[in-house]
């Protein structure tokens, strides 16, 4: 008997420890006619449904799993309507009980065993009351002048502040919390007084920001890849802080992909994000910011989700564009000119070169090319030379010429290579056409894959720049 007895107690301990596993989340929404429920997630800059429930018999809808949810910010989810309100889930808080009604089910919520909810819609029901007093306060400032307005405005900054000491103690005496941290992302800045005329005062400003800007927020904090903050956040520390150059933007990238480390799934998901961002980006220069994420993290090993035939097309297509990026100098190849005679790229002598891909059948390149023609009047006693590649191979090559003497164009260089023993559609990745590269005396290539109707535009800057470069 004892036997049996201490294999009982074993059983209902395995039991036991198996129930705690998972999670069961159960909601009662008072008024609401409807059979199923939704629950779902904040995940990046998008929200996904996780689990649909139906009324079970005891009233309740369940959400339950063996698995355990993510922690972080969830939304249950009404029909028809799609109305809402906000539930956290905690590592070791999974399993409770919610209480609302249909109208308004924000204002109306409580719970069971669920410490975290609890502390958290207490904190919102704070907020919750001294909005009025705030907007109250703003509409009377908005009527008064003189001193009665500064009397208001007093209020409203001590109404401001009171609001503020609540926020810091509640995160002070929660660190741990998920609302706390929910709290400390939204607290304001604190800037030291910055000495000097208001342009110098800006650029300090700005500089301090871009330092100090997650101070408030640990990235390394899993929960908060589910939360409906984090991805403006960091979205705005690199597209608006930062100066759009793609050296610029690589060090930020890397400074926000290293506080993530420590939550794996915050790294992959912002990491596979960047990549993808920049791949498919149309800013000239951008690729750049690919090529130095391909490098490295995915060369490196840094990716290991990735399977096999990914991370090689990641990694070829980075070892393509690498020679190819703004700031290098543009491969040397050797093409034919009309007569059959070489001519290499790199013995153009030219202050600027523009280098254009093109085939005679392409549809935008027979739109373009009033453009094209346009532009190389205007250019071609600037110092500008416009070097013309058809982009055809062997018995397609003599219609080459024929297009050329149609249109009458034939003061351009052109170009052609029958038989691609060159190999420039590779080596420039000529995969559409047309395509556009602008280089200088050196061949260092100076912008591309533009449009012909940038062309004009951009040459005039890069002259503009030069001459000033020339005059200081």
């Amino acid at each position: 008997m004892r036997k049996w007895y201490l294999l009982f107690v074993s059983l209902l301990a395995v039991i036991s420890l198996h129930a705690a596993d998972g999670h069961r989340i159960k909601v009662k929404v008072t008024g609401y006619d409807q059979k199923e429920l939704y629950l779902a997630y904040y995940y990046g800059d998008k929200q996904y449904v996780l689990d649909t429930a139906t009324l079970a018999n005891d009233g309740f809808f369940h959400f339950a799993d063996e698995k355990p949810l993510n922690a972080g910010v969830y939304l249950v989810v009404l029909a028809p309507d799609n109305s809402y309100f906000q539930i956290l889930v905690e590592p070791k808080e999974q399993f409770f009980s919610v209480f609302t009604q249909k109208d308004n089910p924000s204002s109306n919520v409580k719970f069971e065993k669920s410490p975290a909810n609890t502390q958290f819609y207490s904190y919102l029901a704070y907020l919750t009351d001294k909005r009025p007093q705030a907007d109250t306060l703003r509409a009377q400032i908005d009527r008064e002048q003189g001193k009665k307005k500064e009397k208001l405005e007093e209020q409203l900054n001590k109404l401001n502040d009171d609001v503020l000491d609540y926020q810091r103690k509640f995160v002070a005496d929660n660190p741990n919390s998920l609302t706390a941290a929910l709290i400390s992302a939204g607290l304001p800045m604190e800037y030291p007084d910055f000495e000097g005329d208001e342009q110098a005062v800006q650029m300090a400003k700005w500089r301090y920001t871009k330092a100090h800007f997650f101070d408030n927020i640990n990235l390394g904090d899993p929960r908060l890849l589910r939360t409906p903050f984090l991805f403006e956040r960091v979205d705005y520390y690199v597209n608006k802080l930062q100066i759009q150059h793609p050296d610029t933007l690589a060090i930020a990238i890397d400074e926000v992909l290293e506080k993530m480390r420590p939550a794996e799934e915050t790294f992959k998901y912002y990491l596979i994000h960047f990549l993808n961002f920049y791949a498919r980006s149309n800013i000239v220069g951008m690729d750049a910011v690919y090529v130095h994420i391909a490098d490295k993290y995915y060369a490196a090993s840094q990716a290991p989700w990735t399977n096999e035939d990914q991370l090689k097309k990641i990694v070829e297509n980075a070892t393509e564009l690498r020679p190819l990026l703004i700031g290098k100098i543009a491969p040397n190849v050797t093409l034919l000119d009309r007569a059959g005679k070489n001519v290499t790229l790199h013995n153009i002598e030219s202050e600027y070169i523009v280098l254009y891909f093109w085939r005679y059948d392409c549809g935008h390149c027979q739109k373009t090319l009033p453009e094209m023609k346009a532009f190389y009047e205007k250019f071609k006693d600037k110092g500008v030379k416009l070097v013309s590649v058809c982009a055809k191979f062997t018995d397609e090559v003599p219609k080459c010429w024929e297009y050329i003497d149609e249109k009458e164009i034939g003061d351009w260089l052109h170009l052609t290579d029958p038989f691609h023993r060159s190999k420039y559609m590779t080596i420039y990745s000529i995969k559409t056409t047309p395509q556009i590269y602008v280089l200088d005396r050196e061949k260092r290539i100076l912008s591309k894959r533009i449009g012909a109707e940038q062309l004009e535009e951009v040459i005039d800057r890069i002259i503009e720049m030069k001459q000033k470069e020339g005059g200081r």
